[in-house]
């Protein structure tokens, strides 16, 4: 997975100036959407099931406070370039907030998401899944099998 989603990059390839004129929430925009993707593979890799049992595994990863925890376990092994862009997501002004989660939690999760953006648009794919493998506390296989025995067909 690692080479296609990162291969999209390969296509709308911008110049390290086009990168640094882009706003926090438009890094946390489309990183909102590569992490969304990454998990739901993760998830659906371990086995086919009906699109309710995977949405219910995927909103325990993809939710602000999940990634708050996430970025307490990843915070550590960030570099000065890494903990800046988290830091402007994290304190970007946002017109919203999520109705079900903090709003301390949903800026730490904009500052995940506006990193996650960053390294995505950089073309980082790779340094995107070593962060999320050591957010989720362990290899991608931790994630929970499906009940394949209730799999539709």
């Amino acid at each position: 997975m690692e080479k296609s989603l990162g291969q999209i990059m390969d296509h709308f390839p911008l110049t390290p100036q086009e990168v640094r004129s882009y706003s926090a929430l438009s890094f946390a925009y489309i990183g909102d959407s590569v992490y969304d993707l990454i998990i739901r593979t993760m998830i659906t890799s371990k086995g086919n099931n009906r699109p309710n049992k995977y949405h219910q595994q995927v909103i325990r990863y993809v939710n602000a406070a999940a990634q708050t925890k996430m970025m307490e376990r990843i915070k550590p092994l960030l570099n000065e370039e890494e903990k800046n862009m988290f830091r402007r997501g994290r304190n970007a002004k946002s017109i919203s907030c999520a109705k079900n989660q903090s709003h301390h939690d949903y800026r730490i999760a904009t500052g995940f998401e506006t990193l996650i953006g960053y390294l995505y648009m950089t073309g980082q794919m790779e340094r995107i899944m070593e962060l999320v493998e050591a957010g989720l506390g362990e290899a991608p296989q931790h994630i929970d099998k499906t009940d394949d025995s209730k799999a539709e067909e």
